[in-house]
């Protein structure tokens, strides 16, 4: 295998790059601009690395169009985090949340919440496996809760929110970790958006957090310092030394989107991709998507033989042909293609011909 071999990653996350992003950052690894240094070795304090932060911000707040109302947080911890953040942060008026359990990353997020106030399960579809996105009326959330939140889409199942969750005049904090930068959203619609980078953004350690400034800086006086929104926003999310490394490669990626036409050009690439291989699932005899359809995801998509035993074959007989990472999760099995922004339409391609192969030889 020659140094130059690129496997064909269909990870859920850590996730695929862009591969332009990835041989820029390889060469600045040692000598980042010509300071000499990596930023790997970067004082977090210095101007060179306080420009790569700003920059980084001001390209992710063109991208998201985000308003000038909300910070944007660059911060640790992973989503696992915000599961405590949030309701430490935010549920503080009335002391109630409702939660919308579409997935196990909001199953998570509501048995966190639970532990910090009167946090209720407004919907659910753990009934049929999260296959589905439940459906809730506005009328049903209760009057007076702090937010409501949502996990816009689901890495493990294969769902999304293809219509926007109308929660009337309610706060809406969303998840959108493995969605974020696929497609455009209105940012004023939100109260709060966050997103683990090791999707469509960056090395795992890096969580972004979009969120309005009226609702910072509302935590008890009690609030261990990390977990107060308003302590990052004061120190422009420098608090304590950042993710550094995962914040350079997240503004390059940033920078990559901007000058390939933006979020419109990469979610049509996106679409494209994901339609293809529905199409193939759809006309298959073999293969059976797991999702159902008005509310599939276009960046993880699942499917399975209907045989657990020839999943695995599957999947192991796609690592010989280098298509890599191409297992469902290990709570569910199954097999599950993650088409983030940066997997080249060429690899689909090559799925579905692995696919219809597979499947001649298997019926």
């Amino acid at each position: 295998m020659n140094d130059n071999y690129r496997a064909m990653n269909f990870s859920a996350g850590p996730s695929i790059l862009p591969e332009e992003v990835l041989k820029k950052c390889a060469a600045e690894i040692l000598n980042y601009e010509g300071t000499g240094e990596s930023v790997m070795e970067m004082s977090h304090r210095s101007s060179e690395f306080k420009k790569i932060c700003e920059e980084a911000e001001m390209n992710l707040r063109t991208l998201m169009n985000i308003p000038e109302d909300y910070y944007v947080l660059f911060l640790q911890g992973g989503g696992t985090l915000q599961f405590s953040m949030i309701p430490i942060n935010l549920m503080t008026e009335s002391g109630k949340a409702d939660y919308v359990v579409s997935g196990e990353w909001g199953k998570k997020a509501y048995q966190e919440a639970l532990k910090f106030g009167d946090v209720r399960k407004l919907a659910s579809s753990e009934d049929k496996l999260f296959s589905y996105i439940p459906k809730f009326n506005k009328e049903d959330i209760r009057e007076d809760v702090d937010y409501v939140y949502v996990c816009y889409n689901n890495t493990i199942y294969g769902t999304h929110y293809n219509e926007f969750p109308d929660v009337g005049d309610h706060l809406l904090v969303a998840d959108m970790s493995s969605c974020i930068l696929s497609e455009e959203i209105d940012v004023s619609k939100f109260g709060l958006i966050f997103a683990g980078a090791q999707k469509n953004i960056a090395p795992a350690g890096l969580t972004i957090v979009i969120v309005r400034k009226d609702l910072v800086g509302k935590a008890s006086e009690k609030t261990p310092v990390y977990l107060d929104y308003g302590v990052h926003a004061k120190k422009d999310s420098m608090y304590n030394t950042p993710p550094c490394w995962s914040i350079y490669v997240a503004g390059e990626v940033f920078k990559h989107l901007i000058n390939t036409g933006g979020i419109n050009a990469v979610y049509e690439k996106n679409l494209r991709k994901a339609n293809k291989l529905y199409d193939c699932i759809d006309s298959s005899k073999l293969f059976r998507g797991t999702a159902r359809k008005e509310d599939r995801s276009i960046m993880n998509i699942t499917f399975v033989t209907g045989d657990p035993d020839l999943d695995k074959k599957f999947v192991s007989e796609a690592k010989e042909k280098g298509m890599l990472n191409l297992a469902g999760h290990r709570s569910i099995g199954g097999i599950r293609a993650s088409l983030y922004n940066a997997l080249p339409e060429e690899y689909v391609d090559a799925l579905i011909n692995f696919m219809k192969k597979f499947e001649s030889e298997n019926v």
